[in-house]
């Protein structure tokens, strides 16, 4: 019996890819001639890397100082963007995690920056939901790492995790519980334990 769910938040949770976009472009309309406008479908296919690894595809012909710096003020006009506007939440979330939290505890684990999961709870109240949250962006380790991380901090002894990209999927094995494919979400995953075409629908396999 499962006594807790770990959810990746992009692609599973929310679709914060427009806002993101907006936003990134506003800061490096700052920096004329660094490079074209980012394309959401381009922001898409970073979702779920860390975010050194997005500067370095972002801006592949600078020095990674410049790389950094640059994606260092992308990520501060994001974070306060979504604190005051959020994102787009995927149908009857808000219902669902209320329902599952009945259930069991849940918990967030993603590797963006320390602060993009506090604007996902600020902007639309969700974090009473929440028992644990982890990043990346605050502790440096891989989102497998930050799994254990908060299985150990909790005490969980039987967790899965939902979450929509073959990395999830990848973190999911490294922490050695089962995977829950948000097919719903950015990206693919090849082998998962159980799969989801919306939210909803883990209270179907949860409870």
């Amino acid at each position: 019996m499962t006594d807790s769910i770990i959810f990746d938040l992009d692609g599973t949770l929310w679709d914060a890819v427009q806002e993101i976009c907006n936003a990134w472009n506003t800061a490096l309309a700052r920096h004329p001639g660094v490079r074209q406008a980012i394309t959401e479908q381009e922001l898409q296919g970073y979702m779920g890397l860390h975010l050194d690894e997005i500067a370095r595809r972002l801006f592949p012909g600078l020095p990674e100082a410049a790389q950094q710096a640059l994606m260092a003020e992308c990520s501060e006009a994001e974070l306060i963007y979504l604190a005051e506007h959020g994102a787009r939440l995927y149908p009857n979330l808000e219902k669902t995690l209320k329902a599952l939290g009945s259930h069991c505890r849940l918990f967030i684990v993603s590797n963006c920056q320390d602060g993009y999961i506090q604007c996902f709870f600020k902007a639309h109240g969700l974090g009473r939901y929440f028992s644990d949250f982890e990043c990346a962006g605050v502790t440096g380790l891989s989102k497998g790492e930050n799994i254990r991380l908060i299985m150990r901090r909790n005490h969980l002894e039987k967790p899965v995790y939902v979450g929509d990209t073959l990395g999830d999927e990848d973190a999911a094995r490294e922490a050695g519980i089962p995977f829950v494919y948000a097919r719903y979400g950015f990206g693919q995953a090849k082998r998962y334990d159980a799969a989801i075409d919306s939210i909803e629908e883990l209270l179907m396999w949860i409870i």
